[in-house]
């Protein structure tokens, strides 16, 4: 997939999941276009995937168009970006934090 399609998947994601719940989510984009499977989301929510780019099936440079686009639908259409922590599943008490990144760079996982 070149960078235009990869951008209009990215695109139709969004709009699908604002007319359908009112938000977007990075995770659920991944997902709506093939790059993360949902086992391998549930994985990581689980705590068993170390970072989610660990399981993405696209590479860096792809996912960095991806989060470019997410971020450039969102200000077309004047969405409010919203933070928003993932937290490991089934941990009784204070859930440990996930990463997205193998970096664990705080501009990334802040996006």
């Amino acid at each position: 997939m070149n960078d235009s399609e990869l951008i209009a998947k990215v695109r139709g994601s969004m709009h699908g999941q604002i007319l359908s719940r009112g938000y977007a989510a990075p995770v659920d984009v991944l997902m709506d276009i093939g790059a993360l499977s949902k086992e391998d989301y549930e994985a990581w929510r689980r705590g068993k995937v170390d970072y989610l780019e660990r399981v993405c099936r696209m590479n860096l440079h792809k996912l960095s168009t991806m989060m470019k686009a997410v971020r450039a639908y969102a200000r077309e259409n004047g969405l409010k970006p919203s933070f928003t922590g993932y937290n490991q599943w089934g941990v009784k008490g204070r859930s440990p934090r996930l990463r997205f990144s193998k970096s664990d760079d705080p501009g990334i996982e802040r996006n």
